[in-house]
């Protein structure tokens, strides 16, 4: 295959091989990266199913709010630790067999929940689901690490990230519809099945790059260079590196209150706002779909600054730091307002404005990590954050508990924690490559 010639990025490169079509590696790798799009809907109706229906299955299966703060929790705790030997295994097998077995599990596992009728399969459940859908996103770093030259990364894992928005914002209308129609535990089937259809699609199609089409993305030089020495770096040795340590903290902070609203705004619409079952679904999908703007418009920025010339680490802290700022001036406020519509709106901002940086979050661990550790780095960056995501709701439930379900510490809660984020990546990541 004659593909050298193709100029796919800034650093690629003219090869002296014959001529080859001059827009196909650009062709394929976007549709691969539409491949994952959807892959990371169905990985988030999947993730979203009981944050949707745990009113009704906590009044089906007789469950308190601690009960219930823990069942939403039971997916973030093994998702996180997982995600440190899944990074790794990326790394070693790539990202076609690992999604591929990842999400074939994850699916027999959402259809295996639609089973449950006692708290502690529910459980069982959660966990299995959490570890089974450890190797996706960083499966997509790698896909982008692969077919896209580093300069280019931040708009395509942004676009993969949108998957998981789209599904937010789908999850409340569509599941709540699935639910009403055919019960909580048929939705949780008919979200499982459509999950194997996705696996079917990702194991026949996507291929990785030949030789001639990644040395015509990436360049026959620095990165190639770079690629063989990082074959030698140890996953330990990221443990020992302070930039790794500070983007733990950082995810952790803005997950936190992302998981807040992935787990418990249904709640809050229903039981805080007074909301109906169906109008919860339909409200509840606002903040979402601004979410999808969100990650668009932090990719769209950092390649913008990059291409004003900034520095590539400044123009990923731009969208990080403003975005986890805004959302917590956002955040903040909702614990003191009394207008539905007003708490909305400051909902739809906070969400929009947490969704800035997650795209660029894994674009940053590319440019931080060598070639051969890009997944590795990426998992420990996430496990940081799915620390706070399994506190989120835990901790939530407790707060509420302890209230008599008044939401306002939860949301002082948040926005402190998105400060706290936004100050670890914007003070303390730095380049330290030459130090």
């Amino acid at each position: 295959m004659q593909d050298s010639t193709i100029q796919t990025g800034p650093a690629a490169a003219s090869a002296d091989s014959g001529p080859a079509p001059a827009d196909r590696p650009t062709r394929v790798r976007w549709f691969f990266i539409g491949l994952l799009v959807v892959g990371g809907v169905v990985n988030y109706l999947d993730r979203g199913t009981l944050g949707v229906a745990n009113t009704t299955i906590a009044q089906d299966l007789h469950l308190n709010t601690i009960e219930m703060g823990v069942l939403l929790s039971a997916f973030a705790w093994p998702y996180a630790i997982a995600n440190l030997p899944a990074g790794y295994l990326v790394d070693r097998f790539g990202a076609k067999a690992m999604y591929a077995w990842a999400a074939g599990l994850w699916s027999v596992i959402t259809i295996l929940t639609g089973f449950a009728r006692s708290f502690s399969f529910l459980y069982a459940a959660r966990v299995a689901l959490g570890v089974a859908e450890s190797p996706f996103f960083t499966s997509g770093l790698k896909v982008s690490q692969r077919w896209f030259h580093k300069e280019e990364r931040s708009l395509p894992l942004s676009l993969i990230n949108t998957g998981s928005q789209i599904a937010n914002a789908i999850a409340p209308p569509l599941l709540t519809f699935l639910m009403l129609t055919m019960s909580w535990q048929g939705m949780f089937m008919v979200v499982g099945a459509f999950g194997l259809i996705v696996v079917g699609v990702w194991v026949k199609l996507y291929r990785n790059p030949t030789a001639a089409e990644e040395a015509a993305i990436k360049g026959l030089g620095e990165e190639a260079a770079a690629e063989q020495q990082a074959a030698k770096g140890s996953w330990g040795s990221l443990l020992r590196q302070k930039n790794t340590w500070f983007m733990v903290i950082g995810a952790f902070g803005i997950f936190y209150t992302v998981w807040v609203y992935l787990t418990w705004l249904p709640g809050y619409l229903h039981t805080s706002r007074g909301f109906s079952l169906t109008k919860t679904g339909w409200i509840g999908a606002l903040p979402f779909l601004c979410g999808i703007v969100g990650v668009l418009t932090g990719g769209l920025i950092s390649a913008w600054a990059i291409k004003r010339g900034v520095r590539t680490l400044t123009a990923r802290k731009i969208p990080i730091v403003g975005g986890a700022v805004l959302a917590a001036a956002a955040v903040l406020p909702v614990a003191f307002v009394k207008s539905d519509v007003l708490s909305i709106a400051l909902l739809c901002v906070g969400y929009f404005a947490a969704q800035i940086p997650i795209g660029v979050i894994w674009t940053l661990a590319s440019d931080l990590a060598k070639p051969a550790q890009v997944a590795s780095l990426g998992a420990i960056q996430n496990f940081g954050g799915f620390l706070g995501a399994a506190l989120a709701p835990t901790v939530t439930g407790f707060i509420l508990d302890a209230t008599g379900n008044n939401y306002s510490l939860v949301f002082v809660v948040g926005g402190a924690l998105l400060l706290v984020g936004a100050t670890s990546y914007g003070v303390f990541v730095k380049d330290r490559r030459d130090s």
